[in-house]
């Protein structure tokens, strides 16, 4: 039995820890590991190469994937899923470990139900918006790159008495925005998921700038689209000299922090596992309460991610 594993959609920090383990495991278990190239598109086009152990020697501490991956407007049409699987099918690979998130795994059940290939999924998004597991591949290490730009950022606006609107990627998902606004101590947190309480946020801010407050620190998520809106608000209301930072994709980047390698490793090893062990397999590994588990990919796909009560009561506590 040969496997496979892809990339596909954004990057995320934590890829390249997992293709490593995949290489090694796989050879470990008596089995041909092959690695796909450029996604679903090389899926497509049979860019598909047996890995060797030098293939993926070094790579654990690169951010990216060395494999790359794409998003392919081709795979919505069934003469090019039918040719990915025949590509699979000429190399006898029975099995594919594929890393992304929800358009990848949209993708992948819809080939899955079509031909008889078996697959599991590694949640890997930087936006941690997967249903069904608490933790995304890439999300430790996205923060702390968020966290560090924050630290520095607070610093000069408290040496210069201004607000910093820091916007921060989260396409329909604010977690990365509330996380990042609790660790670093934010004035103001804007998500897609919450109202903007802007006359509450405004009395609170006015008594604490009487109080001494000089500088604003708020973090907008991109898919809330209130950045120009919100530094207009606060120039207008606090008479404070506004500076926007787009943090952009460099929350993509970076060398993963342990804890995304040590779970690359993890979700990885799991996911081998349950191919060698299952025919039928097209599953998403999940992770919650310390604990792995896997979830049917209709279950993943056909629910929205939601955000922990406990993270949109903080936005509350914000100081």
């Amino acid at each position: 039995m040969a496997l496979a594993i892809m990339c596909s959609g954004g990057d995320a920090p934590g890829m390249n820890p997992a293709i490593k383990k995949f290489v090694d495991y796989t050879y470990k278990k008596g089995q041909d590991a092959y690695l796909i190239y450029d996604g679903l598109d090389g899926l497509i086009d049979n860019k598909i190469k047996k890995a060797a152990h030098k293939d993926v020697s070094g790579i654990v501490h690169f951010g990216g994937t060395i494999i790359r991956s794409s998003r392919s407007k081709r795979f919505y049409e069934y003469e090019y899923r039918k040719q990915a699987y025949e590509n699979l099918k000429a190399l006898n690979i029975k099995g594919l470990v594929v890393l992304g998130g929800d358009g990848t795994f949209r993708a992948m059940q819809k080939l899955s139900s079509e031909f008889d290939i078996n697959f599991v999924g590694i949640p890997s998004t930087i936006d941690n918006d997967i249903y069904g597991t608490e933790y995304c591949l890439g999300v430790d290490t996205s923060l702390n790159v968020i966290r560090d730009a924050l630290d520095k950022i607070r610093d000069t606006a408290s040496s210069f008495n201004r607000a910093f609107l820091v916007e921060v990627m989260g396409r329909e998902c604010g977690y990365l925005a509330i996380v990042s606004a609790i660790v670093s101590g934010a004035e103001i947190c804007i998500i897609p998921e919450i109202e903007f309480q802007k006359d509450a946020l405004e009395r609170r801010l006015i008594q604490e700038i009487k109080e001494g407050r000089n500088y604003i620190l708020a973090i907008i998520s991109e898919g809330a689209k209130k950045t120009p809106e919100i530094h207009s608000w606060i120039e207008e209301k606090f008479g404070m000299e506004t500076r926007v930072s787009i943090l952009g994709h460099i929350q993509r980047g970076g060398s993963p922090s342990v804890y995304d390698r040590m779970m690359a490793f993890d979700f990885t090893i799991r996911a081998i596992d349950y191919l060698l062990e299952h025919n039928d397999s097209n599953k998403v590994v999940v992770y919650n309460s310390g604990k792995f588990d896997f979830m049917e990919i209709e279950e993943v796909v056909s629910k929205r991610y939601e955000l922990p009560k406990h993270l949109i009561d903080a936005i509350n506590y914000l100081d």
